[in-house]
């Protein structure tokens, strides 16, 4: 069988790093704090509101 001493595997490419996003502008920073300042309310608020509601339900069909 025939072997190419010379033939070498063909290169890959360079890697390169992916561009980084810029920066959040102030406005974007802000927008991002007030989404996660009404997400830490609704941790707090919604199990009671959702409590509240099943209270509500249970009331109506249970007699006392």
């Amino acid at each position: 069988m025939f072997v190419d001493e010379g033939w070498k595997p063909p290169r890959e490419p360079s890697w390169e790093p992916p561009a980084r996003k810029p920066p959040l502008t102030k406005a974007q920073e802000r927008a991002v704090v007030w989404i996660i300042g009404a997400n830490v309310l609704l941790l707090f608020v919604a199990p009671v509101g959702g409590a509240t509601v099943i209270h509500a339900i249970a009331a109506l069909f249970v007699r006392s």
